[in-house]
């Protein structure tokens, strides 16, 4: 009897091993397939990602395309110069000015953004809008191009050519050996509250004093920004004078008025209050000038210039109405201008007879 129970027990034993592995193996099986319907799952409901770097490069720089690509009359519109003259201006601006490339940034679309902005005074989102940047690499990338375009006075500035004995000028003849015009004008600033009566002009406008001298030919070879509007004229030339390699140039205003004039309808930022700290905004105006004198000498025609020419006909007001007749007066000045004025009397006079 004890042998058949140990027989009864190892018999129960072995089926219940048997049942055991059965159904591990089911379940083994049934997990199998659960991962397998998973899978086809998933398969199924997945979608790649259409965006990567290079598309998503290339649809950023569309704005960039449409603005300086596709022809010369909108790179004008938009960025104040012609293709050509943009392009010579980048590789000016990565030779010289120290400008580099970024991984997601080409020195064109910088250029491009820093010039948008300063001819037609935008703000920062309105560019993060157009050109599907941050607020943060537009202000980087805007002070980059600052900075190279300033590393340029060298190469833009005029350099001083004195009027010849021997010209024929009719306008300039009279002011042998002298270097150009001068005057001065205001440009509107944003500054803090307490140095308001500072920058606060005779016709209670804030702005800043910037002095300017230009050749016959509308080219600055001198720019002093920085003044405080409340400074009279007098006092800026005379500083400008007693700084290293002091200017010595007639007055003739006309050539300066219109430089003056030119220079702001070109860049919409000097025609209103400015968001930059007056640091910035000096800057930014060098950098006008120096790019007012790039388009004169690499752009043989500018219709903003040809469009001016008719604006200042029937626009007075954005010329200075007050013109620097010097400092410090003195009876030899007088008896200069005096002779000066008679000499061209007498030449007036004879070429009428004639």
């Amino acid at each position: 009897m004890a042998r058949l129970s140990l027989a009864k027990n190892a018999e129960r034993r072995k089926k219940i091993v048997i049942v055991f592995t059965m159904w591990l193996e089911f379940c083994s099986v049934v997990n199998s397939f659960l991962s397998f319907l998973g899978t086809i799952i998933s398969l199924h409901a997945y979608r790649p990602k259409v965006r990567s770097y290079s598309i998503d490069f290339y649809m950023k720089r569309e704005y960039v395309r449409r603005l300086v690509h596709e022809n010369d009359d909108t790179a004008i519109s938009q960025l104040r110069m012609s293709r050509a003259a943009f392009f010579k201006l980048c590789e000016m601006l990565q030779h010289i000015g120290g400008l580099k490339p970024t991984r997601n940034m080409d020195i064109d679309e910088q250029v491009a953004m820093f010039l948008h902005i300063i001819a037609h005074h935008v703000k920062n989102r309105v560019i993060s809008h157009n050109f599907k940047r941050s607020g943060e690499t537009i202000s980087r990338h805007f002070h980059n191009v600052l900075d190279a375009m300033v590393h340029l006075q060298d190469r833009l500035l005029r350099k001083p050519d004195p009027i010849p004995i021997n010209s024929t000028d009719n306008r300039w003849k009279w002011f042998k050996n002298c270097l150009g015009a001068l005057d001065g004008t205001h440009i509107k600033v944003k500054v803090p509250i307490g140095d308001k009566p500072r920058y606060r002009t005779r016709k209670g406008d804030i702005a800043t004093n910037m002095l300017g001298v230009c050749t016959p030919d509308m080219q600055f070879v001198y720019v002093l920004p920085g003044w405080e509007g409340s400074v009279a004229d007098g006092r800026v030339l005379r500083d400008a004078i007693r700084r290293r390699n002091g200017l010595k140039v007639p007055h003739a205003r006309n050539v300066i008025e219109r430089c003056f004039g030119l220079l702001k309808m070109r860049w919409g930022i000097l025609r209103s209050p400015s968001f930059y700290s007056i640091r910035i905004y000096n800057r930014i105006i060098v950098a006008c000038c120096l790019l007012h004198n790039y388009i004169r000498r690499e752009m043989s025609y500018d219709p903003i210039e040809a469009d001016a020419d008719q604006h200042f006909e029937t626009n007075s007001s954005l010329v200075e109405e007050n013109p620097i007749i010097g400092i410090d007066p003195t009876d030899a000045w007088s008896h200069w201008r005096l002779d000066l004025a008679n000499q061209m009397f007498n030449e007036w006079q004879s070429s009428r007879r004639n």
